[in-house]
């Protein structure tokens, strides 16, 4: 049984409320305004939510807290779209506190956020099964620094399908070829530690897998990508797109990792899409169908990626 594509939120207009929510590790104070101000920029209502701001080490508040800011800002009516504030660590931390049946009731709603987050993408996925956005967050210093990032989130947000055919000027052909499938994935490392938990998929049958992490040196990126195929990861994929691999070592070592890891498996491989933790950071849809052509760097959706 193929990957189906799930449900798309609405878009969003000027006026809509957004909330901000800290799932993970908490966020600087100077960078988590300036995010804020970009959003009001584009004419939203930022909300932030009651525990966003908290600090608890390295989390933002109690685990208990931070689910149940985002089960609020989910389940609330006048919230059009959940935007997380910052990654860092904590998300899989809450996931079992979340009201995930108020949420399932509620359905789609546009939600942003990537790398520690992509814990919280695989739980919408699979328990709400709403499509989400692996996009830039507003206390990120490349959200602030990069123009580019911004806008390419913006429309994603508020004119679709200009950016329903997404293009890489970076993007390198690791194994040639053309394939249709939902996306899905996000950071490695965050997906390699999903498995066996409730969020750990058990069929990614014509699925497009992407991939991206940082701070992670080529033999975890190894092991990581082992565990995912040890787990049965890379039976029937349609096809794998790679983002960026920051600060994970010399380029030619982690490349070396990602050809003899992904090349043997018969299927197309794009590698430096351009999403992740890189400056520019394009914003990708996970749950939707797409065709991938890894020889001309191109991830085309069927429909755009909010309705």
């Amino acid at each position: 049984m193929s990957l189906e594509p799930l449900g798309r939120p609405r878009r969003l207009v000027p006026g809509d409320r957004v909330a901000i929510v800290s799932p993970a590790s908490p966020s600087p104070g100077p960078a988590f305004d300036a995010g804020l101000e970009v959003l009001r920029s584009w004419g939203l209502e930022p909300v932030v939510m009651p525990h966003a701001a908290d600090e608890d080490g390295f989390l933002a508040g109690s685990d208990r807290d931070r689910a149940a800011d985002f089960t609020a800002a989910w389940a609330d009516p006048s919230i059009a779209a959940v935007v997380a504030a910052r990654g860092g660590y904590g998300a899989q931390r809450m996931i079992d506190q979340v009201r995930w049946g108020r949420l399932q009731e509620i359905g789609p709603k546009a939600f942003v956020g990537f790398s520690d987050v992509t814990a919280l993408h695989e739980a919408v996925a699979l328990r709400v099964e709403a499509s989400t956005l692996h996009g830039p967050m507003p206390s990120w210093s490349t959200f602030i620094e990069s123009a580019e990032t911004r806008e390419h989130l913006r429309q994603t947000l508020f004119e679709p399908e200009r950016v329903q055919k997404l293009v890489s000027p970076t993007a390198r052909t690791l194994v040639g070829g053309k394939a249709t499938g939902v996306t899905f994935g996000g950071t490695l490392t965050l997906l390699a530690a999903g498995i066996g938990t409730a969020e750990h998929r058990q069929d990614v049958e014509g699925g497009l897998l992407l991939l991206e992490d940082t701070g992670e040196e080529p033999y975890r990126i190894d092991r990581a990508l082992t565990q995912l195929r040890r787990a049965g990861w890379f039976e029937g994929l349609a096809g794998v797109v790679l983002g960026s691999w920051a600060d994970c070592g010399p380029e030619e070592e982690v490349r070396a990792v990602l050809g003899e890891r992904l090349g043997m498996l018969g299927v197309p491989v794009v590698e430096d899409f351009g999403f992740g933790h890189c400056s520019p950071a394009l914003t990708v849809p996970l749950g939707l169908e797409a065709t991938l052509d890894a020889d001309e760097g191109t991830l085309h959706f069927a429909e755009p990626a909010l309705r």
